[in-house]
């Protein structure tokens, strides 16, 4: 006879660069997912059924995670108690010492919790350098941790008048990749929040000389569409950089298809971090 399993609620956060993304992959593949390195850490943890990390939100090759949350389950032997929270953390990330992935919390939930589905809302941020007239300026600190767009200078009040076309509910159509879950997903997300802030840059005090400035875009909805807010941030780039207007962002939001942004508006992975998923 054995005593049923314990369900945690783990916060984790991860640099992206490495990986094939959060979603477990096969291991066969050069370059495999997160989960794949937090279910091999758990399993030496020494459960008596393998342990399956539910993920809240799914991030894509390149993209880091301040915070990512996910749910498991932990089937101990006869007689042996279930983990306490601080355990748990200490367990996992010591089996994950050699990864650029680290456990932040970790809570008893009841068995009827689940990581994605009891979510709230996700924050994501994107970090933007501006100054740079070629890539060989962005800092070595800042590498992949960052998109610095070609041009100079961004219009942050005209990227700002076409983000409050992105806030609300709306058919986000334009906004999605197409991948194999597109057909069967609604494309109507509701946008609580999007803010353009400076920033700073990590370490940045020691270079201020050189002119860069960094920013940051905030996002944050129960729940975002493949490729939404990169395809977002480009579009807002392509604002700030006067390709776009303010009111073309409108259009092209009404116009509910991914063909019609136009080509290389996406912005790339790396400077995008899912920065919190509230609960």
């Amino acid at each position: 006879m054995v005593s049923g399993p314990a369900r945690y609620l783990v916060f984790f956060q991860y640099f992206g660069s490495k990986y094939s993304g959060v979603m477990e992959t096969s291991n066969e593949q050069s370059v495999v997912g997160v989960q794949n390195y937090l279910e091999k850490a758990a399993q030496k943890l020494k459960p008596i059924v393998p342990i399956k990390f539910h993920i809240s939100s799914r991030t894509d090759a390149g993209v880091h995670a301040l915070c990512n949350a996910a749910h498991l389950d932990i089937q101990r032997a006869l007689g042996k108690p279930a983990f306490n929270e601080k355990q748990l953390i200490y367990g996992l990330n010591y089996h994950l010492k050699p990864e650029p992935i680290r456990i932040l919390n970790a809570y008893r939930v009841t068995s009827s919790f689940h990581a994605r589905f009891s979510a709230l809302s996700r924050t994501y941020i994107y970090r933007l350098l501006v100054g740079c007239a070629h890539h060989s300026e962005i800092p070595v600190f800042e590498r992949d941790l960052c998109w610095a767009p070609a041009g100079g200078s961004l219009n942050v009040p005209a990227m700002q008048d076409a983000a409050q076309f992105l806030l609300g509910t709306h058919d986000f159509s334009t906004f999605r990749s197409h991948n194999s879950e597109t057909p069967f997903q609604s494309p109507v997300r509701t946008m609580l929040q999007i803010d353009i802030q400076p920033s700073s840059g990590f370490l940045s005090h020691h270079y201020e000389h050189r002119g860069l400035e960094f920013l940051e875009l905030t996002f944050r909805s129960r729940s975002f569409l493949y490729r939404q807010v990169r395809r977002m941030v480009g579009t807002l780039v392509a604002v700030g950089q006067g390709k776009l207007m303010p009111h073309h962002v409108k259009e092209l939001l009404e116009m509910k298809d991914a063909r019609a942004l136009p080509p290389n508006t996406m912005a790339p992975p790396s400077g995008l971090f899912l920065k919190s998923v509230e609960y």
